[in-house]
């Protein structure tokens, strides 16, 4: 099962993550926080990091910088989280290669 990041699935990926383990069905997510609430795996950029740049940006702006003379910047850096105990609940198994990674 696939979860897009949305407010409300976000609220309950605890819920979410507890039905996927029910049903036997692994929950795919973008959010690191989905797989630590039982998800199985997921792949994304992390939030915090977001806004923390975002910050940068409004303090910039607020010293007086013009938006214009600001440059465009694109998430660069995504991480690949494993619930290794949803896995072995599943009765999946992880490659020794991506573990590795």
């Amino acid at each position: 099962m696939i979860v897009s990041f949305s407010t409300i699935f976000y609220t309950e990926r605890a819920r979410i993550g507890a039905l996927g383990l029910e049903s036997g069905l692994p929950v795919v997510g973008q959010l690191r926080d989905t797989t630590q609430a039982g998800g199985f795996m997921s792949y994304g950029h992390e939030f915090r990091d977001t806004w923390y740049r975002f910050a940068y940006f409004i303090d910039r702006l607020l010293k007086g910088t013009k938006p214009g003379d600001m440059p465009i910047e694109q998430v660069d850096t995504f991480e690949l989280v494993v619930n290794l105990r949803t896995a072995k609940s599943l009765g999946l198994t992880v490659s020794q290669s991506t573990l590795l990674r």
